[in-house]
């Protein structure tokens, strides 16, 4: 019997061909080139990738759609690898120390009008010359939960509010 194969034997002698070009694609070889370009007046060897970059970039700032949707995931790309590079110590909030000081604190109060210079110390600075406005006293004294006021505080309150005449005290004085 004669048939088209012969029984044992390769129906390709010469075996399969070796590839005639390299495994890389024509985009490849294509991105290896580097042309010439003038910009402002000077030349500059450029990649084509970097070209190709330049060129969407100015169609972008064109309005082209297409093109400010390839520079905006470029622009994600290049985001998310620096934020891997970037040391990750920086991510750690910094510890940092409060400092008070009684007298940035009574200007602030100064500032809010909750006191005011003692009329009678005349000018200069100091806590002493300080004294509460009245309707801040008056808010002290009315408020629910209040503590009532032992006869000695009571004697030295006019010493620290402004017009001590003017409070009214609620029930049970104090």
């Amino acid at each position: 019997m004669s048939g088209r194969f012969v029984k044992g034997q390769s129906g390709n002698p010469g075996g399969r061909p070796r590839a005639r070009r390299p495994n890389v694609s024509a985009f490849d070889i294509i991105f290896d080139k580097t042309l010439t370009a003038t910009q402002n007046g000077v030349e500059r060897e450029l990649t084509m990738d970097e070209a190709l970059e330049l060129q969407t970039y100015q169609a972008a700032l064109k309005g082209k759609q297409m093109a400010v949707r390839s520079v905006l995931k470029m622009i994600e790309k290049r985001e998310v690898v620096l934020r891997k590079l970037a040391p990750q110590a920086a991510s750690k909030p910094k510890p940092f120390a409060v400092e008070y000081d009684s007298d940035s604190a009574n200007e602030a109060m100064e500032l809010l009008g909750i006191i005011c210079r003692n009329p009678q110390w005349g000018q200069g600075d100091g806590p002493r010359k300080l004294i509460i406005e009245t309707w801040a006293a008056q808010a002290a004294i009315s408020r629910p939960g209040r503590v009532k006021l032992t006869d000695r505080e009571h004697e030295n309150l006019p010493l620290f509010v402004k017009d001590y005449a003017k409070l009214r005290w609620p029930r049970g004085r104090g």
